[in-house]
């Protein structure tokens, strides 16, 4: 079979596992898991199959003519574009959905909306490995949209729960908001380059024979960037993702580590010639970055919600994809989405695990619970794999593409003529000064995860029985590669522009030693609070009953968090080591530096009033000139109808009367004349 069907079939597999299991779901439930893991592995074996007979070569296309656009120099192209980047994020995406269908066959295994769960992740996969292997822009545009509407419905799962409502449409509003000047960006890239194809855009941009230059490359890029914000949570678009953790587990890790999320950086990457001909852009995109990577690490710290801890270290982590990406190093980037996919992955899987065992998805509440590292010893392990990672320790994979990322931004202040691109200097001391607080940050809350969820001191929880097998297994399946991918660093470079992605001494003992630096001053301030929660009662309460599922287990922990703490997303925990290293910063870090408050002033609540003038108008003032001219007709109906009485004798008399008059007006104009 030759690789350009293999290719074709990595998306189209997992597509028609989803559409048989919408079809069969509730007629034959038994293929239901069948459906959802097997299209899933076979298109992961595909993808890794593709990804060797590439083999960091040069790309392999093909092309089908989809649908004219009315211009033959513009026609819709089903076209495919295998190159290293695309080959290894494909078989990251197809690696990570395989082990969310297996985790979610225990996770979900009594949910009575499994078949049409299971069914989305499908879909939303299939997405996904359309926008990596896409050439064709409008091609990418509708996988990108299809990942955004199943996000809507992945993320509401738990409908049931007004958190879970609230997300998804939330999370559906603001990417959708992005995705308008996207697709502006895109029309007018596509009209400006003559061409939807992607490679073709990219080789006249970078090509010194073609002579083309775009016309307005800092609108384009900024229109595109809008977009990218949406869909990878940048600043300011952002907001969405903390909230979209009311969905289950198993979507956490799929959306928020290797798919949706990484899709705007992944698209940057392939369109990086289009930001780098303008300077205003690529410094947009260093300020984003910075902002981004700084106040999501601070916002870390101050949540209660395991999950939404993770969330904001997502946010993090791809501020440092797009600071890779602000100093034209795409291989950095994808290098540490990468890595970041596989090890981000594990911390929500594992965290799904830690919910379900302790009944509660407060740390504050974990903190006063013993013996969880025992009782879980699986999530215990790979969790602290997996945090070592996130908090970039060495030798672990986020260490080296973190210092691949601070390594490009040291080159581009050192050497910015250096590489393909010019990079202003300005732009590589924003994103490396930004990048080594975030480490110290990233330590820190990763080192307060640790300790809060494993090490808390009090009665043990309420047992709730053993995980499934399919969940403690697919943890140690992603515990390997978070431990051993960031070795590849030596070998990635042939596969994307060859730029070296070995860490630098100078920026690596920085780094590490503000990681370190983090680690012992939450250790100390953990240390410090400990009497604190040993001496008062336990916060909250632990939501779920013994014995509960899995599902179950987290949909009422989210459902009872903001009762019980009065706030969704914070507890005022006075011995939360957070709480004390962040003082009064705390409570403003807690609620996102109150950015929905201000969205909610400057935008929800004026478009709210214009609906309820929008309404008032057409109610008050529309729907009266419609009652009044339908009560007009009403009333000269009714005076008619007083006339029409049916006596002969009353039609004659009005007859003579209006003949009388007639003749009367007839003489007088006659006497006139």
């Amino acid at each position: 079979m030759t690789t350009t069907t293999l290719a074709v079939l990595v998306p189209l597999l997992p597509f028609l596992g989803a559409l048989a299991g919408l079809l069969l779901g509730r007629r034959a439930p038994g293929y239901v898991r069948p459906l959802a893991v097997l299209p899933t592995l076979t298109a992961t074996a595909l993808a890794v199959v593709v990804a060797l007979r590439q083999d960091g070569g040069g790309a392999l296309t093909g092309a089908a003519r989809l649908a004219p656009t009315g211009n033959d120099a513009l026609p819709i192209e089903l076209a495919f574009h295998l190159d290293g980047f695309a080959v290894l994020v494909a078989v990251l995406v197809g690696f990570v959905a395989s082990c969310v269908q297996v985790y979610s066959t225990g996770y979900l295994r009594d949910d009575p909306r499994y078949p049409s769960y299971a069914a989305l992740v499908s879909l939303f996969t299939a997405a996904m490995l359309l926008v990596v292997y896409s050439d064709d822009l409008i091609v990418l545009l509708v996988g990108w949209e299809v990942m955004g509407i199943c996000s809507y419905f992945l993320v509401g799962h738990y409908w049931e729960t007004a958190a879970a409502r609230a997300a998804s449409l939330k999370a559906f509003l603001v990417t959708k908001l992005g995705d308008v000047p996207f697709l502006i960006g895109i029309l007018a890239l596509a009209s400006e380059a003559g061409t939807f194809r992607i490679s073709t855009i990219v080789t006249r941009i970078t090509s010194p024979l073609s002579g083309f230059e775009l016309s307005h490359p800092t609108v384009i890029a900024l229109l595109l960037l809008a977009g990218v914000a949406g869909k990878s949570a940048q600043f300011p678009l952002h907001t969405w993702l903390p909230d979209a953790m009311a969905g289950p587990t198993p979507v956490s890790a799929l959306i928020h580590a290797a798919t949706m999320v990484a899709a705007g950086v992944y698209v940057v990457a392939r369109l990086l010639p289009v930001f780098t001909a303008s300077a205003a852009a690529l410094a947009v995109l260093a300020a984003m970055a910075a902002v981004t990577m700084v106040g999501s690490a601070l916002a870390a710290l101050a949540q209660d919600d395991i999950k939404r801890v993770l969330a904001y270290s997502t946010i993090g982590q791809l501020g440092y994809m797009t600071g890779a990406l602000a100093v034209a190093d795409r291989g950095a980037a994808v290098f540490h989405l990468i890595s970041h996919g596989v090890f981000k992955a594990l911390l929500f899987l594992a965290a799904g695990v830690v919910i379900h065992a302790a009944g509660t998805n407060s740390l504050a509440a974990l903190s006063r619970t013993g013996g969880l590292a025992k009782r879980v010893p699986d999530a215990y392990w790979t969790m602290t794999v997996a945090l070592l990672a996130l908090a970039a320790a060495p030798p672990f994979a986020g260490f080296f593409s973190k210092e691949a990322v601070l390594g490009a931004a040291e080159h581009a202040i050192t050497d910015p003529a250096a590489g393909n691109y010019a990079v202003p200097a300005a732009v590589g001391w924003t994103v490396l000064l930004a990048g080594l607080l975030t480490a110290l940050l990233t330590a820190a809350y990763a080192t307060r995860l640790w300790l809060l969820a494993f090490h808390g001191r009090g009665p043990e929880a309420p047992e709730h029985g053993r995980q499934p097998v399919a969940m403690n297994a697919v943890l140690w399946v992603l515990a390997g590669p978070t431990i051993a991918v960031g070795l590849l660093y030596g070998a990635l470079p042939d596969w994307f522009d060859g730029r070296s992605l070995a860490p630098t001494l100078t920026t690596s003992v920085l780094a590490t030693g503000l990681a370190a630096a983090g680690a012992v001053i939450m250790y100390a301030a953990w240390r410090h609070s400990t009497a604190r929660a040993a001496a008062r009662v336990p916060l909250g309460a632990v939501a779920a009953h013994p014995y509960g599922e899995p599902a179950v287990s987290e949909a009422e922990a989210i459902a009872t968090h903001q009762p019980a703490y009065g706030d969704i997303a914070a507890a005022d925990d006075p011995a939360d080591p957070g709480r004390l290293l962040l003082g009064p910063l705390h409570r403003h870090a807690a609620r996102g530096f109150h950015l929905d408050a201000l969205y909610a002033a400057v935008a929800v609540r004026p478009v709210r009033a214009a609906a309820r003038l929008v309404r008032f108008l057409d109610r008050e003032v529309v729907d009266t000139y419609v009652h009044g001219a339908g009560g007009t007709a009403r009333l000269l109906g009714a005076a008619v109808r007083r006339a029409q009485t049916g006596n002969v004798q009353t039609y004659l008399g009005a007859l003579l009367a209006g003949s009388f008059v007639l003749a009367v007006a007839a003489v007088l104009v006659a006497a006139g004349a």
